[in-house]
């Protein structure tokens, strides 16, 4: 079972699409928040990631019978403002979704996963704590909280057949892309060494390495296009 956070829209929407297709990885499980599905209802519930009872509730109800599970934590919010002018309550919010929503799902799936001696959990961070980006300190707090959080989660669980990486996402094209000015999308593109925005394809082969893969255990992973 595959199990992605955030899955109604974005890069979340893209990989549940994908991994439905996929004949290795036949039962996917998504959750949704603000935005309903549009497509494959039947495996989307609404969640708040925010409420730990809710998300245990959700986990133990969708898990039962599974002995492999992978979690993809890809549900996120930004809040865009100078820390200096950043409302307390906003800001708060992106922590609240990015690093706290993130652990409440993966401590509702994690004794199920040390129960079967197996488990995959990839979260899905970004390449904009490394570079700095004006306006987004609360999400760049959140996304880089979650390096931290891998590699502690990785050596709790490493001996119980459990793997959790960081994937450290560029600029791709689709999700929040579609949000950015044209001339400022011009100048995200003049700033990658490849001169173009990533396509989702890679974040999804990169997904089924992991899946594939248990030696990669702890890793923040960049795909970025060479962003530095």
């Amino acid at each position: 079972m595959i199990i992605i956070t955030g899955g109604s829209r974005g890069i979340g929407e893209f990989l549940v699409n994908r991994f439905e297709c996929d004949f290795l990885m036949q039962d996917v499980r998504s959750c949704y928040h603000h935005t309903a599905p549009t497509r494959h209802n039947d495996l989307y519930s609404y969640v708040d990631i925010k409420r730990p009872r809710d998300v245990k509730d959700w986990i133990d109800y969708i898990v039962q019978g599974q002995e492999r599970i992978v979690l993809v934590n890809c549900a996120g919010s930004n809040y865009n403002a100078f820390a200096h002018k950043a409302d307390f309550i906003e800001w708060n919010k992106v922590i609240d979704v990015n690093l706290r929503g993130t652990f409440n799902v993966i401590q509702a799936v994690l004794p199920h996963m040390r129960k079967n001696k197996y488990g995959r959990i990839i979260n899905i961070a970004s390449v904009v704590p490394k570079i700095g980006v004006r306006g987004t300190s609360a999400y760049s707090a959140s996304k880089s909280a979650l390096w931290g959080l891998t590699r502690t989660l990785c050596v709790e669980n490493a001996q119980c057949g459990i793997t959790v990486n960081t994937l450290n996402l560029g600029y791709f094209d689709i999700g929040m892309i579609t949000e950015v000015p044209e001339n400022m999308k011009e100048a995200v593109l003049r700033d990658i060494p490849c001169h173009k925005l990533g396509d989702p394809e890679d974040i999804y082969s990169t997904i089924k390495y992991l899946i594939n893969t248990p030696y990669v255990n702890g890793a923040n992973i960049d795909i970025n296009g060479g962003l530095i």
